[in-house]
């Protein structure tokens, strides 16, 4: 691997709502990055409900979205919780992103899930069906730290900033941890 080239993490939210806790959540994150990353944010708005009919004549959107992933070295998502899962909208994108069968753009992926949510549980239940739909579609996500900012709320100033140190240090964490992983996966695809 060319050690001055950074790697590259794409990220999203799992919501479209402009003052989103998790868009804040990954705001945050461009500034905890390791030296030897950077990360682009995509946004999911525009992307189309999945049609298992337009697979393979896919809208330009979602060309554009699964080739992002697909240059990404690494994922990182941040998902809300609704209704104790994650969020429609992200659902969606992953079907898309999965889609047609043979050009999954995560397969084999290193991905980081982390979560915002108003609740005491800050979105624990949505990160553990996240987990488990990457799971089948073979994508390797970090396991540790797991970052649940609860009563996101009361975590965000008025300008949309983290304001939670004890956060802001996991989140850290967590974007080392996905380098190491996307490094060492890197390490066993060239041996």
């Amino acid at each position: 691997m060319d050690s001055n080239k950074p790697l590259l993490i794409v990220g999203f939210a799992g919501s479209l709502r402009k003052s989103s806790y998790n868009k804040m959540l990954l705001r945050a994150a461009l500034n905890l990055l390791p030296k030897n990353a950077k990360l682009e944010i995509l946004d999911l708005e525009g992307l189309p409900l999945f049609n298992q009919d337009l697979e393979y004549d896919m809208p330009e959107t979602v060309k554009r979205f699964k080739s992002k992933i697909k240059e990404a070295d690494a994922l990182l998502i941040a998902t809300p919780e609704y209704n104790s899962s994650i969020p429609g909208v992200l659902k969606n994108a992953l079907d898309w992103a999965s889609r047609p069968y043979g050009d999954n753009s995560l397969e084999g992926k290193p991905v980081a899930i982390m979560s915002a949510s108003i609740g005491m549980l800050g979105g624990a239940r949505a990160q553990t069906h996240l987990r488990q739909i990457l799971s089948s579609l073979n994508a390797y996500v970090v396991n540790k730290p797991e970052v649940m900012v609860n009563f996101a709320n009361e975590k965000f100033d008025a300008e949309g900033k983290l304001r939670d140190e004890r956060a802001e240090a996991y989140i850290r964490q967590l974007l080392e941890n996905l380098v190491k992983l996307t490094e060492m996966l890197k390490a066993n695809a060239k041996s």
